[in-house]
């Protein structure tokens, strides 16, 4: 490992005009990372990766790095591009186990973090560290969000957040397990009990149904559900999943993990929305696909499907009238999640949009003064890395608002 990534290290070209940094939503400073690397600077690097994302461990390990850092890296044009992940999970992965937590000066003020997904842990980090003092408010039993519970163990071991768990302690954040606001405790119970402002980072957990026959079935499951807790799922031998996006492809190889022996996924056009590296990933666990399927219903068999008409730009212009049916012992439905609304519905003055993301304005200002948000909640299902880049820019925010009180 260590050799592999000072070969990597070494082919980078330092460009002036680094295209990989700017290839990054967060705009790590690569190739200033590489050169500390090269220059044993270990701890120097971490705290400056750290500094600019906070999840940044677990973005070296989960980000579409084809698309971002290695996907703009100018030797990636006519041969390999460089492995920049490697090199920053490495540096990454030990500075988290060996920084020093510093802090300003304790400030008088209390923030209330609501979901401690990657935005809300990356809000509670950097307000942690200006001396605030945080509480982050998290509806399950462990930290992480989409991390710790839509992210299969093979892709992101789990460990990795009881360290951030245990740093986040150390900076005196105190975290509150299922504990649901919008609920028992509403954002009004926030302001009263004295927080200066909220944050809002609650992810989209609400599956996306298809509104066809057959979805109350027995043996009909949604994705973001399955992933969340898979042990507890008996699929059978046979699962067919609707949907090709990231999310279906960890479906896919989570259930070929355990226990089901051919898995297929079904699309309605002849692309693939997940990226090529997660489809080779599910296509060398044994996955298969299949394209120009709509889906019509489920039945106690499996899906029922009509094949898709598609013009020369395959366009789908529509369906033919046979019913093919598919036999599997268990149908998986992953297309899409969106926010649930219950903060919307329990907070006077907090509006969304009409699918249910959280309105803000550009400092990610909602409509209630005071209440922040960033990541999936308002933007719809992204990365990791996007909601730490929204997060920021909300703590930003929020420390002038504060700072203005």
């Amino acid at each position: 490992m260590a050799l592999h990534i000072i070969d990597e290290a070494n082919r980078c070209l330092n460009c002036k005009k680094p295209m990989c940094q700017q290839g990054c939503p967060v705009h790590t400073p690569i190739p200033h990372i590489i050169q500390m690397f090269k220059e044993n600077r270990l701890m120097e690097a971490g705290e400056e990766l750290f500094q600019n994302n906070p999840m940044s461990v677990i973005c070296a390990t989960v980000c579409n790095h084809e698309e971002q850092c290695a996907g703009h890296c100018v030797l990636g044009r006519k041969g390999n591009a460089v492995h920049f992940s490697s090199i920053e999970h490495y540096i990454s992965d030990m500075y988290l186990e060996r920084m020093k937590i510093e802090q300003k000066e304790k400030k008088q003020q209390k923030v209330a973090v609501i979901g401690a997904g990657p935005a809300g842990m990356t809000v509670a980090i950097l307000l942690a560290q200006q001396g605030y003092g945080v509480t982050v408010f998290e509806w399950k039993d462990k930290i992480g969000g989409i991390m710790q519970y839509g992210i299969p163990e093979f892709r992101l071991p789990k460990t990795v957040l009881d360290r951030y768990k245990k740093r986040m302690e150390e900076l005196g954040i105190q975290i509150r397990p299922n504990t649901t606001i919008g609920a028992v405790l509403k954002i009004e119970d926030l302001l009263r009990d004295g927080y200066a402002s909220i944050f809002i980072g609650t992810g989209t957990w609400k599956p996306r149904n298809l509104g066809i026959h057959g979805e109350c079935l027995g043996n009909v499951h949604f994705g973001i559900d399955y992933l969340a807790n898979a042990s507890t799922y008996n699929l059978g031998k046979n699962v067919a999943v609707i949907g090709m996006g990231n999310a279906a492809m960890d479906v896919a190889r989570t259930a070929l993990r355990n226990g089901a022996e051919h898995v297929t996924l079904y699309a309605r056009g002849n692309e693939i929305a997940a990226s090529s590296h997660e489809v080779s990933y599910a296509t060398l666990d044994g996955a298969e696909f299949v394209f120009g399927m709509q889906i019509d219903s489920i039945n106690e068999k499996g899906p029922v499907f009509k094949k898709t008409i598609l013009d020369e730009e395959e366009n789908i212009i529509g369906e033919e009238e046979e019913l093919i049916q598919v036999e599997a012992d268990s149908t998986i439905i992953s297309i899409s999640q969106g926010p649930r609304k219950k903060l919307i519905r329990t907070t006077f003055g907090l509006e969304g949009s009409d699918k249910g993301l959280l309105i803000v304005d550009d400092n990610y200002m909602t409509t209630k003064p005071g209440v922040f948000a960033a990541g999936d909640v308002i933007t719809g299902s992204k990365t990791v890395v996007h909601a730490v880049d929204g997060a920021k820019k909300a703590a930003e925010a929020m420390i002038q608002y504060m700072e203005n009180l």
